[in-house]
């Protein structure tokens, strides 16, 4: 496993795709941050800095998914995926390797760029055009910061084994795409109870209330606590990454 997990790094730090990948993710999380927080201080007198983090990472996640997919669809399009299988002849500990690579990689991107959004939002909101008194309690900020990490990791490894079942970059993103941004939305926008209920559970939702997000959409809060919304997203993750391995294991590369 470990000269596996060896390899995947080397890959995945060779390819170009994963430097403009978290090149976009710091771009996005800064400038929606500090809009958001910009608008929010314009509505209330106190702000925490990392509030409009969260509040982003709705479109910011992507940029995360996207690195995991072409960390795992590139070899299928390359057809390097042949070689690293017969390095790896066990299916299982090459997932897993891929997974335990882009995990922590995308764990410590959410921290950073959480932390650059949080504070490029805190440095704008003293401006004096701006009223309100920003807010970057140093506990509140680490946690905050911390539970993006996580979220950017399980998501991640989310998009690694949806990638393993699909294998194909333009599929890949479009199934994750509806399942973490286009069905939730079509859901609540139903306005059918039991619909909202099921979009509520999907993992960007899930994600947001593990995140502390009091937002939901629909104008409410989100129905669960944190640590609920932290079992769905960790299970939605686990269901993609057993479906990519039953995928792995029955089809030639």
């Amino acid at each position: 496993m470990r000269d596996a997990m060896a390899a995947e790094w080397v890959k995945l730090r060779s390819i170009r795709s994963t430097w403009l990948c978290l090149a976009a993710g710091v771009v996005v999380s800064v400038l929606g941050a500090v809009t958001l927080g910009g608008a929010a201080a314009m509505e209330s007198e106190h702000v925490q800095a990392t509030e409009p983090v969260v509040s982003v990472i709705l479109f910011s996640q992507y940029a995360a998914i996207a690195l995991a997919v072409l960390a795992v669809t590139t070899e299928y399009a390359s057809g390097t995926i042949r070689p690293t299988l017969q390095a790896v002849p066990v299916r299982g500990r090459m997932l897993a390797a891929k997974a335990l690579v882009v995990a922590p990689v995308l764990f410590a991107a959410g921290v950073l760029t959480g932390a650059a959004a949080a504070l490029a939002t805190y440095l704008v909101l003293l401006a004096p055009v701006f009223r309100s008194a920003p807010a970057l309690a140093p506990a509140e900020t680490a946690a905050d910061l911390l539970r993006l990490g996580v979220f950017h990791a399980l998501v991640g490894v989310l998009a690694v084994g949806v990638s393993a079942a699909l294998r194909g970059s333009a599929g890949s993103l479009a199934a994750l795409f509806m399942a973490t941004l286009g069905l939730p939305l079509l859901l609540v926008m139903t306005g059918v109870p039991a619909a909202v209920e099921v979009s509520l559970r999907l993992p960007t939702f899930a994600g947001m209330a593990f995140l502390g997000s009091t937002d939901n959409l629909t104008g409410g809060p989100l129905p669960y606590p944190p640590g609920e919304g932290l079992a769905w997203l960790a299970a939605w993750t686990a269901l993609a990454v057993a479906a990519g391995y039953a995928v792995l294991r029955r089809r030639d590369a």
